[in-house]
């Protein structure tokens, strides 16, 4: 049988006597006490071993004699194990008593014989899952089915075996460690959990230990943390370990369950390598027409290292006196890059030998850096065809103006700069001569006139001129040539402007009247005298019998003259005003007009004079006009009038107040003609007191009209202000028709209106509306 089977196999009958120990009742070995007892007063131990049931026990005062029951779990025999054995002393055969069980697995999990109080356990358990069940008892009578002893709770409990092996939750681990540590550095720590009873003997008690791993690390049995255990582990050597952890039970002895899980170690890199060019000596050959900037070779110098320890900078540390080469860091190659600074001339020098240095950017002095390596570069310089070379990049040459065509103005040379010597050409480049002014020699770099030239027009003229070698005509090289046009005497001075100068009328011989930048002759005839002055002309007057009156103006024509060869001149006419001065020798009126002004007053003072005399006149026009517009009364007052109203809809009143100078219902309630009704858009100055009148039922339209008209005429209050007085008032109870202008030129009435046509003209058109002439009757 394996060892394995054998172990559980003693566990199991060690857990069958405890449990037979436990369940034999007291009954057995002590007399039953009062049936008055109840099931509910407590409980006891049945047994807890066979030295324990030998000694002597007391009578306990209770009904029932137990205590908490346990069952193995993981059993699995053919039959439902038995876990224990209820009773009580009210089973003495005579009275019929049944067993009752209830609670946590009742029916299901454990189950009772009703007759003898035994407990079985029907299915497998499993601590893990539930290590204990509370049950409750109770004996009731079987006939009745009621209850005996009240229920008293009790308690079966799984009892552990080593069925769990301890399991690494978090496993598989992963760990890191830097490269190079010390013996007893620390990696990490793993955990491993075991499901058994850790109170109950050794089931959970777990020691750890290496199955593969060693020499390498090390794990401490209880803790469970792993530490390095050799000497000088190198990354570069080998990066990754894996390590197998065994967790076992029962203390690590024989027959303990165990599990295992993996730890995979890496080894960190620290700089502990320098970097080192593949080979001490590198050779390039560079053309000499390599551009600036571009790359002209590459060294690499390897690092064991990763990462930041293996990057290195590049640097020339010897044969670049001249500052020709530089070395730069391809970042993601970690190559050094050779490039020009200046150009080469393989004429100049063909070769170059340089020492080139690589180092970390980052070392670890633990570890004894900084770290670098160098190496020889040899580069040859490869002759290429360059282009033509000018003797001067730029050319200055000179020509007078009035040069003849084909006139030789200068020469410009080019060189082919490399060893075998290429005839050049030359050309201008005419985007620079739009013109075609000049012309070169292709041969020679002779420039010549093609057309002729005007200073005056161009001073200088820039043009570019080109050289090609003759067997290659893609090299080709560039010139500026500036050429100077010369000025000859071909023209004669004048005037930059008119000029125009004045004379007082009353000033002296001799006195200056004006100066100008020129050179002239004057005719003999002149009045004026000229001294010339430094290219300048003072014009003097001769005599002092200027007057306005006689001549205003003169007209002098002077000949200016240049000092060219030949001489150059031409005629100009200056300008002579003859004004009036001051005495101390102002400008104060060049027109003839001047003289018929008063004497004593000037322009200014006389204009002023005269708008102040307009300006009178207007005001006296206006004055004069405002008084012949005087309004005349509206109103005339006259007791016999008696008018129609007129009501004009596009007249502005007074505003919102002037509505309130008459009250509508007046008319429309003729009752109210008793009462006094004032005027509501201004305060009156006399107060009248309302007058008295008949009853309404007397009420007569032509009273009522003469009323309001004596009441207006009499009001202090009364228009101008615009108030509508009211007279379309018919009376009550009147056969009388429309009150309309038609109807009362058409009646019997002999009311004369002519005098309407005495109040003005607004009234005028209105008395003949009602004159009876221009109505007569029918």
């Amino acid at each position: 049988m394996p060892k394995r089977s054998e172990e559980m196999l003693t566990d199991l009958w060690t857990s069958l006597l405890l449990v037979w120990i436990t369940c034999v009742p007291y009954t057995s070995m002590t007399p039953i006490i009062s049936q008055s007892k109840s099931l509910q007063t407590g409980s006891t131990a049945l047994l807890h071993g066979l030295a324990e049931g030998q000694r002597t026990l007391s009578r306990a005062k209770r009904g029932w004699v137990w205590n908490q029951m346990f069952v193995l779990e993981e059993f699995s025999g053919p039959d439902p194990i038995l876990v224990g054995r209820l009773h009580t002393d009210l089973d003495v055969g005579s009275t019929p008593i049944k067993y009752v069980l209830a609670g946590e697995g009742a029916g299901t999990i454990f189950a009772i014989n009703e007759n003898t109080g035994d407990i079985h356990a029907m299915k497998r358990l499993d601590r893990e899952e539930k290590a204990e069940y509370t049950l409750t008892a109770q004996v009731i009578n079987r006939d009745t089915d009621q209850p005996l002893e009240p229920p008293s709770e009790f308690i079966i409990k799984v009892q552990d075996i080593n069925d769990n092996p301890p399991q690494f939750v978090e496993g598989p681990y992963r760990a890191s460690v830097p490269e190079m540590s010390q013996v007893g550095t620390s990696v990490t720590r793993v955990t491993a959990t075991d499901a058994d009873d850790p109170v109950y003997g050794n089931s959970a008690k777990l020691v750890y230990s290496i199955l593969e791993g060693q020499p390498y690390f090390s794990i401490d049995p209880n803790t469970a943390i792993i530490k390095i255990a050799l000497h000088g582990m190198d990354r570069e050597m080998r990066e990754e370990y894996l390590v197998v952890i065994q967790a076992k039970d029962m203390g690590g002895h024989m027959g303990g369950l165990s599990g295992t899980t993996t730890v995979t170690v890496t080894l960190t890199d620290v700089n502990d390598n320098p970097p080192k060019f593949s080979k001490s000596l590198y050779e390039f050959v560079i053309p000499e027409d390599l551009g600036i900037g571009k790359q002209g070779g590459k060294v690499k110098a390897n690092d064991r290292d990763i990462g930041d320890n293996a990057k290195s900078t590049y640097n020339i540390i010897d044969g670049d006196e001249k500052d020709i080469f530089e070395i730069t860091t391809d970042a993601q190659t970690q190559e050094g890059i050779l490039q020009l600074k200046k150009p080469l001339d393989f004429e100049t020098k063909k070769s170059y030998t340089l020492k080139v240095e690589a180092a970390n950017i980052r070392f670890d002095p633990n570890n004894g850096g900084p770290f670098k390596d160098t190496a020889t570069v040899k580069i040859a310089v490869e002759d290429s065809d360059e282009p033509p070379v000018f003797s001067k990049p730029t050319f200055v040459l000179q020509v007078d103006e009035n040069a003849p065509i084909n006139k030789v103005i200068g020469t410009v040379t080019a060189r082919d700069p490399d060893v075998t010597g290429s005839l050049v050409r030359y050309f201008i480049d005419r985007h620079t001569d739009l013109e075609r002014q000049f012309n070169i020699n292709v041969d020679d770099g002779e420039i010549t006139l093609a057309k002729p030239l005007d200073r005056e027009t161009d001073l200088w003229h820039n043009i570019t001129v080109t050289a090609t070698e003759v067997r290659n005509h893609s090299q080709i090289s560039r010139a500026i040539v500036a050429i100077r046009v010369l000025d000859i005497n071909d023209n004669a001075p004048e005037f930059a402007t008119e000029y125009e100068a004045f004379l007082c009328e009353n000033g002296k011989p001799g006195q200056v009247r004006a100066i100008h930048q020129a050179s002239t002759l004057l005719p003999v005839f002149s009045p004026f005298l000229s001294l010339p002055t430094d290219n300048s002309i003072s014009v003097l007057a001769k005599h002092d019998t200027f007057r306005r009156q006689k001549q205003e103006m003169y007209f002098l024509p002077i000949i200016v003259t240049d000092n060219g060869n030949p001489p150059m001149s031409s005629t100009n006419t200056l300008t002579i005003r003859v004004c009036g001065c001051s005495r101390e020798g102002i400008v104060q009126s060049c027109n003839v007009e001047a003289y018929v002004l008063p004497i004593g007053l000037s322009m200014g003072a006389l204009i002023a004079i005269l708008a102040c005399i307009v300006l009178l006149l207007v005001i006296v026009v206006l004055f004069v006009t405002l008084r012949r517009h005087k309004n005349k009364p509206l109103i005339i007052k006259d007791d016999e009038d008696v008018r129609e109203n007129i009501i004009r809809y596009d007249d502005e009143g007074g505003g919102e107040e002037d509505t309130e100078a008459f009250d509508i219902a007046t008319l429309q309630n003729p009752d109210g003609i008793n009462g006094y009704l004032p005027r509501k858009d201004i305060k009156p100055d006399l107060q009248f007191m309302p007058r008295q009148s008949g009853g309404p039922n007397g009420v007569d339209v032509d009273e009522f009209i003469n009323v309001r008209l004596h009441e207006a005429d009499n009001d202090p209050t009364a228009p101008p202000y615009d108030s509508i007085q009211i007279y379309g008032y018919e009376g009550r109870g009147s056969i009388a028709g429309s009150l309309s202008s038609l109807e009362t030129a058409s009646s019997d009435s002999d009311q004369n209106y002519d005098y309407l046509r005495e109040w003005g003209p607004r009234f005028r058109r209105l008395g003949e509306l009602y004159s009876v002439d221009l109505f007569p009757p029918s």
